[in-house]
């Protein structure tokens, strides 16, 4: 608990040093006006600020922008800030979306702040409705479905601030990722929406998740295979599927999974409170340690405490044989 407690500590003085950039770039300067398409004078900004010897802030003001897909990637020469204060919008059209993993993705670089009171809106209505289709019949979606934002490879950096609504799949994809920090941002999606989990989680290290009201139509926080040393603090989850370490055990050559704290968090009107979940029939073995739930309040939930070790959501599983987990110190 003291080394969780001196991580977020680190993490604020981090933002606070960060914080002091040594210059602005206005999005508008390049080309993105508001009610216009600013992909490419995204990429323009990016591009300068990445060479940037000093750190340096991109700015986002105000007003509405479309955007069809940025990928913003390092290794850059300073520490960047991009403080978004405007409403990117995606493509409603899943089929005028580039076919990637995600709708904007930064990866491959340290020092990264993302802030700001702006919004990422997905518009996955239309998607959602064709995503479930799709699941229903196929049990798979032959297009791919971008989720709002990922962070691949991201380490030393935080994002507060910015509200993700809307996601046409996952809202927040944190991936090989080392101290990073999720403060104060909100995660926004019906209760019925298609697989709109809140934060997912993949083989990451030390990353915080703090003071996050989540309602999206999957699970709030879930964590993939790989991850160590994890702090869900303070969120409130809610419509969803609650906090889930898992699925695991699908594929092969997971790694295992630890150091787990979720604390003085509230779960309401969802299916689940706290799960863990495997797939049966899982080609290995996977260790889950050091879990600790403290202080969890739950109102109107199904599923409260769950394990399923027969995880399978379209039944297509041979259930007869159950993956081995490993439980071990608490």
């Amino acid at each position: 608990m003291k080394k969780f407690s001196i991580d977020i500590i680190v993490s604020f003085i981090f933002l606070a040093y960060f914080g002091v950039v040594q210059g602005d770039l206005n999005i508008n300067d390049y080309g993105g006006k508001p009610n216009s398409d600013i992909t490419e004078a995204f990429k323009k900004v990016w591009t300068e600020a990445c060479a940037s010897t000093s750190a340096v802030k991109i700015v986002i003001p105000s007003g509405n922008y479309r955007t069809n897909g940025i990928v913003a990637e390092g290794p850059c020469k300073a520490p960047i800030e991009v403080q978004v204060d405007g409403i990117f919008q995606a493509p409603s059209d899943i089929n005028s979306m580039p076919k990637s993993d995600q709708w904007i993705r930064f990866g491959t670089m340290d020092h990264l702040t993302v802030s700001g009171n702006g919004v990422f809106d997905g518009q996955g209505a239309a998607t959602w409705k064709q995503s479930s289709a799709a699941w229903s019949k196929n049990h798979n979606v032959n297009q791919k479905v971008s989720q709002n934002l990922g962070f691949y490879f991201v380490n030393n950096s935080i994002v507060t601030g910015i509200t993700s609504k809307d996601s046409k799949n996952f809202h927040f994809m944190i991936y090989g990722c080392e101290n990073i920090t999720l403060d104060a941002v909100k995660i926004s999606a019906p209760g019925d929406s298609t697989n709109t989990d809140g934060v997912h989680l993949g083989k990451s290290t030390d990353v915080k998740i703090l003071n996050i009201d989540i309602a999206t139509g999957d699970d709030c926080v879930s964590l993939g295979d790989g991850c160590r040393k994890v702090l869900v603090q303070n969120v409130k989850c809610g419509p969803g599927h609650g906090i889930s370490v898992g699925s695991l055990g699908r594929f092969t050559q997971e790694d295992n999974v630890e150091g787990l704290i979720v604390k003085n968090c509230t779960i309401s009107d969802t299916e689940n409170g706290l799960r863990i979940k495997t797939w049966p029939a899982g080609p290995g073995t996977i260790t889950i340690t050091d879990m600790n739930f403290e202080d969890v309040t739950m109102v109107s939930v199904r599923n409260p405490i769950i394990i399923d070790q027969e995880y399978c959501p379209w039944n297509t599983c041979n259930k007869k044989v159950i993956i081995t987990i490993n439980f071990e110190d608490g």
